[in-house]
């Protein structure tokens, strides 16, 4: 296969970073977005030190960093800003790249507060939206405008609360804990991929979502054990867990499957 290209957006956080170095231990090329210079380089450092950029041969160590900054770019950007869908694309156009795939993953925990009665604010639950939803449709629509011909696939990461509704058996304050604006702007973006789908079907690009369980990292042994006897499987998603379901719908293989969300949550949504 010719090497690939790929945006991820929110390519520093808790997923964005296995998803970035999954892709370019790949071969490929990747752009990814980030709100922090810092984030961003320092996740290229790690990356980078894969491919022993730091050697006693100057050539050697000139070869291999020209193979990272050529397939690893960091993009700092504020996607919540207006009309940064086109600009951020045109940066892209500048610097002479191509994006064959695009992955909606940016998210922010800012924009999950509530009140003192569990409740979210209007600013919230709409920046929530914005994230969620308005930024996914803004950015691929702008790729689309501008980069059809290389443009192949779109994948949004959902979560399993746009599928069902927060178990309150999980949360030790279900209110506060598990906001509402999550899981309604999840919900919203399972359907903003399938209209995606079907309005760019003509141009052979397929639009898919990931409604991922809940992954290991963030909580304590007392949240995952109470996760645990509510799922199936009896435990929470690994983080090696995550990329196997993004890599099929990217894949040349999965040319039959558009529109959908796989529900990668480990059989959650099962009852």
């Amino acid at each position: 296969m010719s090497e690939q290209s790929i945006l991820i957006t929110g390519g520093t956080g808790k997923f964005g970073r296995i998803f970035v170095a999954h892709f370019f231990k790949k071969g490929w090329q990747v752009l990814f977005t980030t709100t922090s210079k810092e984030r961003g380089d320092s996740l290229i450092a790690s990356l980078s030190g894969n491919l022993n950029i730091y050697t006693a041969n100057n050539s050697e160590s000139t070869a291999n960093n020209k193979v990272v900054n050529d397939r690893l770019i960091a993009l700092v950007v504020d996607l919540t800003e207006d009309n940064v869908a086109p600009k951020l694309v045109e940066t892209i156009e500048n610097k002479g790249y191509k994006v064959n795939h695009l992955v909606n993953n940016a998210r922010s925990l800012d924009f999950l507060q509530t009140d003192d009665n569990g409740q979210a604010k209007r600013d919230d639950f709409m920046a929530e939206y914005l994230m969620d939803v308005v930024v996914p449709y803004e950015l691929s629509m702008a790729l689309f405008n501008t980069q059809a011909d290389a443009l192949r696939t779109i994948t949004n990461i959902g979560s399993q609360y746009g599928v069902v509704a927060a178990n309150p058996q999980l949360y030790d304050d279900p209110l506060k804990s598990s906001p509402i604006q999550y899981g309604v702007a999840k919900a919203a973006l399972m359907h903003l991929t399938k209209e995606l789908a079907v309005r760019l079907a003509d141009s052979n690009i397929r639009v898919n979502c990931v409604a991922y369980g809940g992954v290991e990292g963030r909580v304590d042994d007392a949240f995952k054990a109470r996760y645990a006897k509510l799922s199936p499987s009896r435990r929470m998603l690994a983080e090696n867990d995550i990329i196997g379901p993004l890599d099929l719908l990217i894949s040349a293989s999965a040319r039959a499957i558009n529109g959908q969300t796989i529900q990668a949550d480990d059989g959650w949504t099962l009852w």
